[in-house]
């Protein structure tokens, strides 16, 4: 008589590759950059009177009058996959679970696809997250992202905080959150350039008496704690690159 073994076997070659892959992503993020502490914030310049600043945050955790975040196209399991950031540095597993599974239900119900510049806003519920207003914007396939891509996210969430009204609002890329190996420098720089491009396109409009005078004040960065000094240096070159 064979003896019960004391736990049922679950793929265990998968599990293990799994698991191994997790930790080799884990230490290579922790050893490849330097870790900025959480809640660490810095104004990195200005451009045409607007603070553009970074901050080591999870977009959960972000007060802002407006939050913004970027999804792909949805797969299964995309932000739990072993290329994903791991569930504690992981911003959009946070602002799902803050949203009580929100987010994965809109995506996985084809209610917001992530097409490539879907928008949807959101008025998060009293005790989820603290930021009055959540954006997700579509970034499409995520076999065909470029960096160029962002330029657009870029612009897209300026006009909207200008359409609200904000002073100021922040902005989370997410794109490691979803297991793509972006150029974090290159991706930084360009949602700052399509931020400003639309500002200053508003702000033209308000110069021809066509449009209000653009309120946003501040628009922030929000990054891991292993990139926050990358897409910082990649801000300031830019910033000082306009003068």
């Amino acid at each position: 008589m064979k003896p019960t073994p004391l736990f049922k076997a679950v793929n265990t070659g998968s599990f293990i590759r799994r698991i191994f892959n997790t930790l080799v992503f884990t230490a290579f993020v922790s050893l490849s950059y330097a870790q900025t502490p959480l809640g660490t914030t810095k104004v990195f310049g200005s451009i045409d009177g607007v603070s553009i600043a970074g901050k080591v945050q999870s977009p959960s955790g972000q007060a802002t009058p407006l939050q913004v975040v970027c999804l792909f196209e949805y797969t299964e399991g995309d932000l739990t996959s072993p290329t994903a950031l791991p569930e504690n540095l992981n911003g959009m597993v946070h602002v799902d679970k803050a949203l009580r599974g929100l987010i994965t239900d809109l995506r996985k119900s084809g209610k917001f696809a992530g097409h490539a510049y879907e928008t949807l806003l959101i008025t998060p519920a009293p005790g989820t997250i603290p930021a009055k207003k959540l954006l997700l914007i579509g970034l499409g396939d995520r076999t065909k992202f470029s960096a160029d891509l962002m330029t657009d996210i870029g612009r897209i969430g300026m006009r909207e905080a200008l359409r609200l009204g904000v002073d100021s609002y922040s902005h989370a890329s997410d794109l490691k959150d979803a297991g793509i190996d972006s150029p974090t420098g290159p991706v930084a720089q360009n949602v700052v350039k399509g931020a400003m491009e639309a500002y200053e396109t508003d702000l033209y409009l308000h110069q021809k008496g066509m449009a209000p005078a653009p309120k946003v004040k501040k628009v922030t960065l929000l990054a891991g704690p292993a990139f926050f000094t990358v897409s910082g240096e990649a801000i300031e070159a830019y910033i000082k690159s306009r003068k």
